[in-house]
Order: structure tokens, then sequence, then C-alpha cells
């Protein structure tokens, strides 16, 4: 895409600033009507070292509400950051409905640097770029506008800013070494942003390079390319919120059948037995748990089942003896009204564990193929799609280095029912027990069957589903214990 570009491209300065102002205006009427609409829209700036994508970003921003938009500046990775996936602080940093959010580069910035100085291999390279078209389809997919430019200049041009800079005492500062090793290995990135930007090149997500030897050109030619994005898609969200359901992606590998009804309820275990595996299990997770702080690995394990399996108190015995430094808890209700406006991934996204660190999920992401899909709170479009994109932010997970441990705790109806009465009956326990509950069992057959296909759909040999009977409470702990104890190990 770079060696096609005529970068001696200029913009007359007779009749710039008319051009510009008449742009200003429509980028300002754009972005008030993306507000009323809850069209999002996210602009990715990446470029050469000194190619002025400071400048430019400023020159966008003029024309805008400074209350409808952000900018995120990215740069090197703390440690902390660059033992997380990739994609997590970009995940957090999504626009709301009616927002504009500005990457002064960006999830591309973080890959083109681990490829040229790092030595990333090609082996791992492509599944990287994998996961980075599924984000962006996943945004664009929620109605998320995602204009990408990239700002393209000449090795020699790039060398003329740097050494203009550095001349400067009050500039000379903006120049880095990594600036500076860029420019070095001008070729080597040249040829990497070429494979990296094709790659990436999709129809959810579509690059432009813009040439910027000439600042007004390459700033008219970023107004008239976000107005001529934002037109078309506010005139499709004026026309059509909803769009055509999008098939869960055919999956590469033969999935298990997991069946509810082949868990065998029977299952029980007796108080003394219990007592001596439990005490067992927790010292050794307690030992685990100090290990996977030591070699700096995620842990995420996630509860899934119907109401009254006792997902509550089988967490509770899970993290009974645990530091509580090195875990946290996320119970997982409705999404809130700030939440609503973003893609339903991202608040479980921002509570993704640091390395080194536990985070339990009381119901997850899950909820999108089953309450929301039984309920009618998701779109039969939405629900659908969700199978494919919680794969592939598994799959993104798990390559990064989280260990993902996903349990269904299965109960019959009748020891539902008897334990729904309990709580009616026993004082307290009664804040357990909701009209909703109710409400829920006499959908039984509708929650079972969107179970039974999610469990089909996102059982992955890299994130099994472990169903597990729960009529007996004391064999259900045990089981999800040993269960863990055993992935731990495994991955250490």
């Amino acid at each position: 895409m770079l060696s096609k570009i005529k970068l001696n491209r200029r913009a007359a300065k007779q009749g710039y600033k008319e051009r510009r102002e008449r742009y200003e205006h429509k980028l300002s009427a754009l972005q008030r009507r993306a507000r009323e609409l809850g069209v999002p829209v996210l602009i990715v700036f990446e470029g050469w070292d000194a190619a002025g994508k400071g400048t430019l970003i400023n020159e966008l921003i003029l024309a805008l509400d400074p209350r409808g938009f952000s900018v995120h500046s990215t740069r090197e990775p703390t440690e902390e950051e660059a033992l997380r996936p990739l994609l997590w602080p970009f995940w957090v940093q999504t626009p709301a409905s009616g927002r504009i959010a500005i990457f002064d580069r960006s999830w591309y910035y973080r890959l083109l640097s681990r490829r040229c100085e790092e030595g990333m291999k090609a082996r791992e390279y492509g599944p990287f770029c994998d996961d980075i078209r599924a984000f962006e389809r996943q945004l664009a997919d929620d109605g998320v506008l995602i204009i990408k430019i990239f700002l393209h200049i000449s090795r020699k041009e790039q060398k003329r800013r740097l050494d203009r800079l550095r001349a400067n005492r009050a500039t000379a500062w903006r120049v880095t070494d990594s600036d500076l090793k860029q420019h070095r290995r001008y070729r080597r990135y040249f040829k990497a942003t070429e494979e990296l930007l094709s790659r990436t090149n999709t129809r959810a997500a579509r690059w432009t390079v813009v040439p910027a030897h000439d600042r007004r050109f390459a700033a008219l030619r970023i107004f008239r390319l976000v107005a001529g994005v934002m037109e078309r898609g506010i005139a499709r969200a004026e026309t059509d919120r909803g769009g055509e359901p999008t098939p869960a992606t055919a999956k590469a590998f033969a999935p298990r059948v997991l069946r509810l009804g082949d868990v065998d309820p029977s299952r029980a275990l007796e108080r003394e037995d219990y007592d001596r595996k439990k005490r067992k299990l927790q010292r050794r997770l307690r030992e685990l748990e100090h290990e996977v702080y030591r070699h700096r690995v995620p842990v995420i394990i996630v509860y899934e089942g119907r109401d009254a399996a006792g997902k509550g108190g089988n967490i509770r015995r899970l993290t009974q003896k645990l530091d509580p430094r090195g875990y946290e808890v996320v119970p997982i209700i409705a999404p809130n009204e700030v939440e609503k406006q973003h893609h339903y991934f991202r608040r479980f996204w921002k509570k993704l564990p640091k390395a080194g660190h536990i985070t339990v999920f009381d119901r997850s992401w899950y909820g999108r193929v089953l309450v929301e899909r039984v309920e009618e709170f998701a779109t039969e479009s939405e629900w659908r799609r969700a199978y494919r994109e919680i794969n592939e932010v598994e799959q993104h997970w798990t390559r990064c280095g989280v260990l993902l441990l996903k349990f269904w705790l299965q109960i019959d109806a009748d020891e539902q029912l008897r334990r729904f009465r309990e709580r009616e009956r026993v004082l307290h326990k009664r804040w357990k027990i909701t009209e909703e509950d109710w409400r829920n069992r006499r959908k039984s057959k509708a929650y079972r069957d969107a179970a039974e296909e999610m469990l089909f759909r996102t059982d992955r040999p890299d994130a099994p589903w472990h169903i597990v009977a729960t009529n007996c409470k004391l064999y259900a702990r045990i089981h999800v214990m040993k269960t863990v104890v055993r992935a731990i190990e495994e991955s250490l």
C-alpha cells in the first residue's frame, strides 16, 4: 500500500482556508447528529515518527465539540501493561454511544514494535493480526465507525524533520531514541508496515494512507475522509439500526457434544470425606496462588449455571483460604446505563486480572447468549453474533497467556424446586429468592436450549467447559477445586 502512494501531493495555499472552514462546519454538524443517534466513532492515527500525527489530530479536533471526544496517546507499554493481552488497554478506551475516540497511535504501534524490535516470529505475528481483525469487526458489528489513517513520509523527509526538531532546544526533547532507531531501520519498518496494513485492511475497517509531506494536503484529505465515513455511517443508522444476523464462525475443530441431560445428578460425597478433601485442596490452592503470582500467570475462573445451583457457596469455598490481595470475585448483574453505551464485552475487559492475579466471575459475558437471549434483551442478530465474538476474545486471552477455566453448575428441576422452597421457608436465606427466580424457572426449557447451544458453540480446546453436577453441593465444591488445582499445575 505504501509503495503506490505519491508523496509529492500538495494543496494550494490559495482557497485552503475557505475549504477547511467548510469541512469544519460539516464535521461539527456530523458530530452533533452522531451524538443524537448514538453512533460511536473511533479514529486511529498511525504513521512514521515525525509524520505530523499530533499536528493533524489538533487540526481535526479544532472542528469538534471538545465535550464529545477523547484523545488517547499510546506509547511504549509499562512492564505491567506488557504482561496483559495486547488489546486490553484499547478495549477499555473504546468510545461510548455518540462519542468520538481518537488514538494517537494504537494497537498497531504495539504490534509493529514487537515485530520490528522484539523479533516476533511469523507464527506468532499472524494470529495477533487475526485478533486485531476480529476486535475491529466486533466493534463495527456493534455500530462503531472505524477510521484508520496512516501518515506516510519518505525516509529523507523524516530525517529532515528529525534534524529540524533536534536543532531547536525547545523541541529537541521530542526526538527519542525510538524515533532515531526507527529512522535507521526505515526499510525494515517499511516492509513490516506494508505487511501489517495489508493484513488488517478489511471491509469493516479500511486503511487510508495519507501523504503527509504537505500539511495542508494531509489536513484536507483527513477532513474529507472523516466526513465521508461519518456521513455514510449516520445514513445507515438513520435507516436501519439492526442489520442482518451474523452467523457464528464455523469451528476449526471437532467440538464435543455437551448435553446437560448426560450429567449424573446422583454424584454425592459424605461430609467426613468432604471435610478431609476440602482442607487438602484449599491448602494446595493457597500454595498455587503464590506460584501463579511468582510466574505472573493471570487466571480467569467463570461460573455459570441455573438459579440455586450453588455458585455463591462454591466460590466461597474455592477462595476461602486464598490471600485476598491476589484474587477478586466479580458478581455480574444487568449492565447499567453507562455500560449499555459500549460493546457488551468492554465491562469484562475492564475486570481482566493483572498478571499473577485471579479473577472469579460469578456469571459473565455468557449472559449475552443466555439471559439476554431468552429474555430478548438482545436482538437475534446480537446474540447469534456473540458466539463468534466470545470465541475470538477468549482465544486472544489464552494466546496472551491467560489461564481460562469455565464451569457450568448443573442442577435438576426437582432439586432446584426444593432449594427455592427452602429459601422461602428459612429466614436467613429468604433474601436469595425473588419473583424473577420463579419466572425464570417457568422458562426452564428455553434456558436449557440456550445453555446447550452455548456449551456446544463455545467449548474449545484452549478454554473447555467443565459441567459439574450440583445436586450435592459438597461433591460440586470438591470437583471444582480439583479441576482448578489440576489446571493451574498443568499451566505452570
